[in-house]
Order: structure tokens, then C-alpha cells, then sequence
């Protein structure tokens, strides 16, 4: 099965086609769609989109751009809405000390917030980390010695040591099309070294889209591109690194039943 475990289709860009945008994933072989939450004033469209569609499903969450407006976000709130039919993880949360559109305060506050919301539900945390490895690392840690919860280092272009870290507190990875970018050689290497369990694909689509695309706008019947890149980099045929990410991902993202045959 072809998964793509981020999409934003509700984002703007793709308001003038999304159900054909949608369609064409289907006609790839996309089977399933991660829709991710990056505000809680755009839950309801993202949530709307996985009670349409039978093969979509969603987050809830606020992205460390989006802290500043989230600062009095609650534990409580985010267990609120996780409860809803087909909400299977929170987030897209974490740390961007790359743009700093929020305080670095309360992005690491608001991080927090999401990772006692995600241990307290059982399900798993979308983490985006730019540019703030060693605070990242840290936050893990300290977090998981006060209890487990399990995590997603999505679209990770971070740095060797924080990978080694995650994996070592027990992330999941999510390669995207960043991985095939002609100068991505360091983000290769470090997919190389990934857990081979616990590695999925994506396409942050309507960003990064990957080579051949690259430059346009991104849309998940791409993640095909990626699938292909991480074959060649972990020296797998394709049908297997579709059987290890297909079971990757229905080992994080366990509140999804598993299709028959997938």
C-alpha cells in the first residue's frame, strides 16, 4: 500500500482543484492520506476533509510558526479534539528557530503542551524540528523519562546526532522530497542509518515537491518519487519498501485499521 503520511490539502493552494488534486493520488495508487492540522483555526477544514473522504485521515495540532497565537492552548483542548472520529495523532507541532515566527519560549511551551496531549491519548506526535537540534533533543528526552509517547520526526533535514537521539528514544522518520534533491547528499546519508521499522514516506505536499516536480506545486500523488528515492538509498526493491513502510506506518498510526491485503 502507498501511503502519504502528510498532506495539507487544506491549504489554499489547493482550493481551485482539490478533488481532482485528490483523484490523482487515488489513480497513482495512493491508498491512504495523512491530512495535517497546523492551526487550530483550520481543524475544522481539516477535519471536514477526512469525514469526506474514506481514505483521508487527520491530526490536530499547531505548528511552532503558528505558537505565538497558541500560547493558553490546553492538554485539555487537544484531548477534546483528538476524540473525534478520525483524528489518529497531534500535531504538527515542535521547534523552528530556522524563521522564529514565534517566540522560542513559547514554541517549546506549546510543544510540550501537544506531547502531554499525546501521551495522554495514546496516539502519536507529528514533530517538526528546524534548525533547533539540541533543544529538540532535549525536550525528547526529558519528555519521555517522564512517560513514553510515541513520535514522528516528520520530513527530517535535520542533523546526524538529533537522529541518532530520536531513534535511540524510539521516533519514526518520514522521508520526503527533499531526499531527492540533487544537493540533498547529507539528508541520504542520514536516511541510510534510519531504523529500517520504523521509516515512512510523505510529500508535505503542496511543499517540497520532489524531483522531477520539483519547483512546482506539490500535491501527494508525488510520493511515488519518494518511495523510488528511498528504495535506492536503502538498496530495497520497490515492492518492499512499500511493505516496510506500509507497516511502519500502521504501527505508528494504530488508531487507523489496517485495509485487508495491505
Amino acid at each position: 500500500m502507498i501511503i502519504d503520511s502528510h498532506v495539507n490539502l487544506h491549504a489554499p493552494q489547493f482550493d481551485e482543484d482539490r478533488d481532482a488534486v485528490i483523484a490523482r493520488a487515488r489513480e497513482a495508487g495512493v491508498g491512504l492520506m495523512v491530512e495535517i492540522s497546523d492551526k487550530l483555526s483550520t481543524f475544522e477544514a481539516t477535519h471536514g476533509l477526512a469525514m469526506a473522504h474514506d481514505d483521508i485521515w487527520c491530526t490536530v495540532g499547531a505548528h511552532p510558526h503558528e505558537a505565538k497565537d497558541h500560547a493558553d492552548l490546553t492538554v485539555g483542548r487537544l484531548i477534546e479534539l483528538a476524540a473525534r472520529p478520525r483524528v489518529v495523532g497531534i500535531g504538527e507541532c515542535g521547534l523552528d528557530f530556522h524563521y522564529d515566527l514565534s517566540p522560542r519560549d513559547v514554541q517549546a511551551a506549546v510543544f510540550r503542551t501537544h506531547i502531554h496531549a499525546a501521551r495522554r491519548t495514546g496516539l502519536p506526535l507529528v514533530v517538526h524540528t528546524r534548525e533547533a537540534d539540541d533543544v529538540m533533543a532535549g525536550i525528547l528526552a526529558e519528555e519521555q523519562a517522564e512517560g513514553p509517547f510515541r513520535f514522528l520526526m516528520h520530513c527530517y533535514t535535520s542533523g546526524p546526532e538529533l537522529a541518532e537521539k530520536a531513534a535511540e528514544l524510539g521516533a519514526w522518520f518520514s522521508v520526503s522530497g527533499i531526499a531527492t534533491f540533487k544537493a540533498a547528499n547529507e539528508v541520504r546519508e542520514i536516511v541510510a542509518a534510519m531504523p529500517a521499522e520504523r521509516i515512512i514516506v510523505e510529500t508535505d505536499c503542496p511543499y517540497l515537491a520532489p524531483m522531477p516536480h520539483r519547483g512546482r506545486r506539490n500535491e501527494p500523488a508525488y510520493v511515488i518519487h519518494v518511495l523510488d528515492k528511498l528504495a535506492e538509498i536503502r538498496g530495497w526493491s520497490r515492492e518492499e519498501a512499500e511493505a516496510r513502510t506500509t507497516d511502519a506506518f500502521f504501527a505508528l498510526f494504530d488508531r487507523i485499521p489496517r485495509p485487508e491485503g495491505a
